[in-house]
């Protein structure tokens, strides 16, 4: 995706130059995303959101890029700022930012928050340290893991599912805050025994482990995850597939939520409206430009997972396809 983001920025550059000296680079509009971690499936979605806006820039003027951040409650504090246009969140987020609950207890509910559509399921996945000898999760006591950067959303999951089983960080040996695209290369140079993440499939940031020394995938199940699925709406039990990953041949049990792309009701319609259109237009090509988005389907999009109302530009675009 670097690749992907280099190329953007350079046709952005060029295009911007050529444009400058004419009137209409007055209405220009730039818009942009916040991810997660370049190695993560957020990074490549946003990326391919932006590839599909920029090759129609000039029909509607904007200008679209990516950027790489610490992931869902930070995006979603970023756009409430108003420093963000548009970011990925994880569903169950969404559903706390937009009641003002969890991690958005102090800033309290964000009214202004909007959703556009939802993407991949996301399995929180736990891999281990081939060496640990770790079989459940619970094996993880007195180990070094890494509990997730803090504002990801991963970190916060960590956290609720922690609650849950009534343990605390302590009861780690170290419970290290590295950032997604960091903890495969610990977990390989023996510096954490196993990490937490929440992640669409196939993902880089598990193959690389899995490939390079051999990482096991670990169930999540036990009436501590049963609880969260009971009583939470924005969870659902998931499965890994076996064999998705190198020396990982039996599918892996554990639940998760959904990624999703939000915004704020203060980015004008017009412009959430061309958005969308670019994905849905162009959806053949969007489901192709990652493994996780490979299976979306339009209909489904437009309502799972999401807490926050949709924006009144989806809801325009959506209209037209008589999807609503």
């Amino acid at each position: 995706m670097r690749l992907t983001l280099s190329l953007c920025a350079a046709a952005l550059a060029a295009g911007f130059l050529a444009t400058a000296p004419q009137p209409a680079a007055a209405q220009q509009k730039f818009v942009t995303i916040g991810t997660g971690g370049v190695t993560g499936v957020y990074y490549a979605a946003g990326g391919a959101i932006c590839r599909l806006v920029n090759k129609d820039r000039a029909k509607h003027g904007i200008r679209c890029s990516v950027e790489s951040t610490g992931g869902s409650v930070f995006n979603i504090n970023t756009i409430r700022a108003g420093e963000l246009d548009m970011g990925v969140a994880q569903s169950d987020w969404q559903f706390h930012a937009t009641k003002g609950t969890a991690v958005f207890k102090d800033a309290g509910a964000f009214s202004d928050l909007r959703a556009m559509f939802s993407l991949h399921p996301e399995p929180f996945t736990v891999l281990a340290r081939k060496e640990a000898n770790i079989k459940r999760f619970e094996d993880f006591k007195g180990k070094r893991f890494n509990v997730g950067n803090p504002g990801s959303g991963t970190r916060a999951s960590m956290e609720e599912l922690l609650n849950a089983m009534g343990w605390k960080l302590s009861d780690f040996a170290l419970a290290s805050e590295l950032r997604a695209d960091e903890h495969g290369p610990a977990l390989c140079d023996n510096k954490i025994d196993g990490f937490f993440y929440g992640v669409g499939h196939p993902s880089a940031n598990i193959q690389d482990p899995t490939t390079t020394c051999g990482a096991q995938l670990i169930s999540l199940t036990g009436p501590a995850v049963d609880k969260l699925v009971k009583e939470h709406p924005y969870y659902a039990y998931a499965t890994i597939p076996g064999g998705m990953y190198a020396n990982n041949p039996n599918p892996t049990q554990t639940y998760g939520v959904l990624a999703t792309f939000v915004t704020s009701a203060k980015v004008p319609a017009d412009v959430v409206y061309n958005v969308t259109k670019a994905v849905f237009d162009n959806f053949d090509e969007f489901k192709k430009l990652h493994p996780a988005l490979a299976n979306l389907d339009p209909k489904k999009m437009i309502k799972d997972g999401l807490s926050a109302p949709l924006h009144e530009g989806a809801i325009r675009y959506y209209k037209e396809k008589g999807w609503m």
